[in-house]
């Protein structure tokens, strides 16, 4: 018995086209997708980096900053070398990361009376940002001279908050400051700039 050859049957023109088209969009399509995800990585590394270097963001725990920030508020903070009295900053004590006002820069003499009036260099300050004024947990002598190189910090909640006027804590180098808080973004109704 004799075998029948078999025959190939060649594709149609249109046949080729077809597959030459659906191996080109394959290729055209993982091209894409592996920009894309280079892209997305690079987009989120950056992300990282800013966020890190320059904008840290960070959850409030406590309630030494009531009324101008709350126990949960989600705040920005942006690196900066230099503070001025009223700027709310952020800064290593004992591996917590704290948040306070600052009162008082190197040099400056502090002032606190009976009733929690403050004075910075013989000057009262106006704290519109302070509710319930007191002299709080304080062991210090006043008037005190704010050390080179350190801030004199408070919380807004003066009978709660522990700070500069407590010797524990005592003025705060800069080094120590990880940056000024710039924006609250949580919760969503009450998203402001605070610096």
């Amino acid at each position: 018995m004799e075998k029948e050859p078999k025959y190939v049957t060649l594709p149609s023109e249109e046949e080729v086209a077809a597959e030459r088209e659906r191996l080109q969009y394959r290729k055209r399509f993982r091209r894409t997708l592996a920009t894309t995800v280079y892209a997305l990585t690079a987009v989120a590394a950056v992300a990282v980096l800013v966020a890190t270097i320059f904008l840290p963001v960070l959850q409030v725990s406590g309630s030494s900053m009531e009324p101008t920030l709350s126990d949960g508020d989600v705040i920005v903070l942006f690196k900066s070398g230099s503070f001025k009295t009223g700027d709310l900053v952020g800064f290593y004590y004992q591996n917590k990361l704290l948040l306070k006002r600052v009162i008082a820069g190197p040099g400056d003499v502090v002032d606190i009376d009976e009733e929690g009036n403050v004075y910075v260099n013989e000057e009262l300050l106006n704290e519109p940002y302070v509710t319930d004024k007191t002299l709080g947990e304080s062991d210090l002598d006043y008037p005190y001279q704010v050390p080179d190189g350190r801030y004199f910090v408070m919380g807004d909640n003066r009978e709660t908050s522990i700070d500069s006027r407590s010797s524990a804590i005592g003025c705060i180098e800069t080094e120590q400051i990880v940056g000024k808080v710039v924006l609250r973004v949580w919760p969503l109704e009450k998203i402001s700039f605070l610096g």
